[in-house]
């Protein structure tokens, strides 16, 4: 029983309609709490009652998706009570080599429906090693109605370092960045775990280290904008900040099959509420035997 981690990188590469920056910065920081002592995150904070050993450092390997796969997600809002159409996210994988590195090369896109009212064109990619699911490089590109920023990160894990266009900062042994996280997720193994467990996880963003965790809840059977679900339910611990309420108000529900793919995205935001859910999928490794009815 294996899953994956999606709310991060969707919430960072859909952003219509929100305020300028708001997806690059506040939404970021808002799903990721530092917990920084001299370039090491203080996970201890992290393991009270309740939370288990985290697999991300674990020997985990790729038995979720293929070279090829392509999933598409359509976001939407509701402000004062009006719903509208935000914009959508592509998710694109790939087999390539890197410094003759067998790699993941994954895209990820976002793109706004409603250009005139705020324009929205945001790209991630990461090369991850195709053994050990470890990134090796992260890039974005963000231009959000009129406010852009770009970052690339080389990881060395010789030196547990990660360089940056800024320096060179120190990181742990075992590191994601936001959208490795998501296809690293994806393998482990939930069979170890049972609600209410917190899973522990450490992501590099913006010259930080962040420690993270998600709160598996279980199973449940829900119907999307696509179609009817069988999935497993989680919440990530969210930070108050500019976009978000703070604690464990998001929730995410991801396929009950191999495949283990995102279906739906749900959270409140200070001005209403965002939803995000698959509507396409293409080039699966396993049939999508999740799936009840359209």
């Amino acid at each position: 029983m294996k899953v994956f981690i999606p709310v991060v990188i969707l919430l960072l590469t859909l952003g219509s309609n929100l305020p300028r920056g708001a997806v690059a910065s506040s939404i970021g920081r808002a799903l990721a709490r530092p917990l920084v002592r001299g370039g090491e995150p203080d996970v201890s904070a992290w393991h009270g009652p309740g939370s288990v050993d985290s697999e991300f450092c674990g020997s985990i390997r790729n038995t979720a998706f293929n070279a090829g796969e392509n999933l598409t997600y359509k976001v939407s809002y509701v402000v004062a009570g009006v719903s509208l159409s935000g914009g959508e996210a592509t998710f694109k994988t790939d087999l390539e080599k890197l410094m003759g590195k067998n790699v993941y090369h994954v895209v990820a896109e976002g793109k706004s429906y409603h250009d005139i009212l705020f324009k929205v064109r945001d790209k991630y990619e990461t090369y991850i090693d195709t053994s050990t699911l470890q990134p090796y490089k992260f890039m974005r590109n963000v231009n959000e109605g009129g406010y852009k920023t770009v970052e690339n990160v080389s990881f060395y894990k010789a030196t547990n370092t990660a360089i940056t266009n800024t320096g060179t900062y120190q990181v742990p042994s075992c590191i994601q960045d936001v959208l490795s996280a998501i296809f690293y997720a994806r393998n482990i193994d939930f069979s170890q775990y049972k609600p209410n467990d917190r899973i522990p996880f450490d992501m590099f963003l913006d010259r930080q280290v962040y420690h993270l965790y998600i709160r598996y809840l279980g199973r449940e059977t829900i119907r999307t904008k696509y179609a009817k679900f069988r999935t497993f339910k989680f919440k990530p611990l969210l930070v108050k900040g500019t976009m978000f309420e703070g604690g464990e108000k998001m929730t995410v529900w991801v396929t009950d099959d191999p495949n283990h793919i995102a279906v739906r995205i749900q959270s409140p935001i200070t001005v209403g509420k965002v939803s995000i859910d698959m509507i396409d999928y293409r080039n699966l490794r396993y049939p999508l035997s999740s799936l009840v009815d359209l």
